[in-house]
């Protein structure tokens, strides 16, 4: 009798569910001689590329899996029935009681830590762009970064705690897993997928209890094979894309490790949702964007609708929400403030933190007025990172990778790359985001109306159900 089926005969407790959805998401640990077996029967059927069970590739001589990690299944939201137009009452409280318990998860998160995270990151990676689109995942970060700090020891890891504003991995471990499962998601309604990754250079001894605690506390796969190969780096692209719908392709082909790299870590985000209310396409027209390079005509999508209006210090916003949770938030600098002056204080990581519970808000009738756009790019890690304060482990003296690799073996970190896409339209909402760490051996380091129109330089996040912050990013130019 499987989850679902349990909860549509009633017999599970919330608390009973909420463990449930906790334990769904631990990984399945395959002994390494399963791996080996089906690596050899992966080469018997084809020669290139083969996708293991859960989108994990394999190649006749790239990779063996040595901890496979297996992902959730969530319950599904319940179908209409087209004659009725009715919808079964027990699988809707079977897919409520989950979201309830995801939410109890969500409470687990110590916001405190999160708030200067992403204070802190949103402004070093999207601050200084030149005048350009930005957009990164705070998420996909954090979690790329969490297993970082698992494979690291000394300052190295104190260096990237401090950053993520806890104080152990014990406060790491438990925040990183409710993060996951809070914001794992995939009923039907709304996909946010996450995934993490372990690729090691075949001719190395891993420590086993790191990789055990990666897969348990991160999800992640752990795989191993020839670095520098095309075999392995195209099995690592394969990955990639699988893991974040096609999205990042372009991207994706640029990462490739090399003969000296020891370790990489890999993690991904994919999300889509509807809108709660689409854009009527008809209305969709063309309007001039106010860009700082100079105005475009792009098309422009057109909705009136009472919600509640946002204000700041030096800015305003409003959220457009998708189908059973989470929100699309719109943030308009004042005239006269850029968005890169806006994310180098600290008031709109709180504000996006507080979301529907801030201070400063009224209830309007808000006509909306907002360019579809895609935005896309790919940040090169490391400036930022060691700006941020997280230096050490760049530092071929310095790194302490003892956790993973065990002594005698230098290692430091000298490739950080993350890539990530938002795209919206009248249907919704749609985004990928990755972030690749490499080890290398050491070598050198209601009221009045609101017109609401974002035809001006403006910034946007992607919160999930449970209020983490997906996607931020800035809209400067179309």
């Amino acid at each position: 009798m499987n989850r679902y089926q349990k909860a549509n005969e009633g017999i599970h407790t919330p608390e009973e569910l909420k463990q449930e959805v906790i334990q769904s998401a631990k990984p399945v640990r395959r002994p390494a001689r399963w791996a080996a077996l089906a690596a050899v029967l992966a080469v018997a059927i084809l020669a290139g590329v083969v996708l293991w069970p859960g989108g994990s590739p394999l190649t006749q001589t790239a990779s063996a899996a040595i901890v496979e990690a297996e992902y959730p299944d969530r319950v599904p939201y319940p179908d209409v029935n087209p004659l009725t137009g009715a919808m079964d009452e027990d699988a809707y409280a079977a897919w409520r009681e989950e979201n309830q318990a995801r939410q109890e998860l969500a409470s687990g998160v110590d916001n405190e830590s999160m708030a200067g995270y992403y204070a802190a990151t949103m402004a070093e990676f999207l601050g200084d762009n030149g005048g350009e689109n930005a957009v990164y995942s705070p998420l996909n970060l954090y979690l790329a970064l969490a297993m970082l700090a698992k494979c690291t020891d000394g300052d190295s890891r104190g260096q990237i705690l401090d950053l993520l504003g806890l104080d152990s991995m014990e406060s790491l471990r438990t925040q990183a897993q409710n993060l996951w499962s809070a914001n794992y998601r995939d009923d039907g309604q709304t996909t946010s997928l996450l995934a993490n990754s372990v690729w090691l250079d075949e001719a190395l001894t891993y420590n086993e209890d790191t990789l055990n605690t990666l897969a348990d506390t991160y999800y992640a796969s752990s795989y191993r094979g020839e670095m520098g190969s095309e075999e392995l780096n195209r099995a690592l692209q394969s990955w990639l894309n699988d893991n974040t719908g096609g999205l990042l392709e372009e991207y994706a082909g640029q990462i490739e490790t090399e003969p000296d790299t020891l370790l990489a870590l890999a993690s991904t985000i994919y999300f889509k949702a509807s809108w709660a209310d689409e854009f009527d396409e008809s209305a969709t027209a063309p309007r001039t964007f106010h860009a700082a390079a100079g105005d475009v005509e792009t098309d422009f999508m057109h909705q009136s609708e009472m919600g509640s209006y946002y204000w700041g210090e030096d800015f305003s916003a409003v959220s457009k929400s998708f189908q059973n949770g989470g929100a699309m938030w719109l943030i308009l600098p004042d005239e006269g403030t850029s968005p890169e002056e806006l994310l180098a204080g600290d008031t709109l990581a709180d504000f996006l933190l507080a979301g529907y519970e801030w201070e400063n808000q009224q209830y309007h009738q808000i006509n909306l007025v907002m360019p579809k756009f895609d935005v896309e790019g790919q940040i090169n890690l490391i400036g930022g990172l060691q700006e941020l304060g997280v230096t050490d482990v760049f530092d071929p003296g310095l790194a302490d990778f003892t956790p993973m690799l065990g002594e005698g073996v230098d290692a430091y970190v000298n490739q950080a790359d993350h890539a990530a896409r938002v795209r919206v339209d009248e249907e919704g909402c749609e985004g990928a985001a990755f972030t690749v760490i490499m080890a290398a051996e050491g070598a050198p380091a209601p009221g009045e109306e609101i017109d609401f129109v974002l035809d001006r330089p403006f910034l946007f996040a992607v919160t999930s159900q449970t209020g983490q912050l997906l996607f931020v990013g800035i809209v400067n130019q179309m």
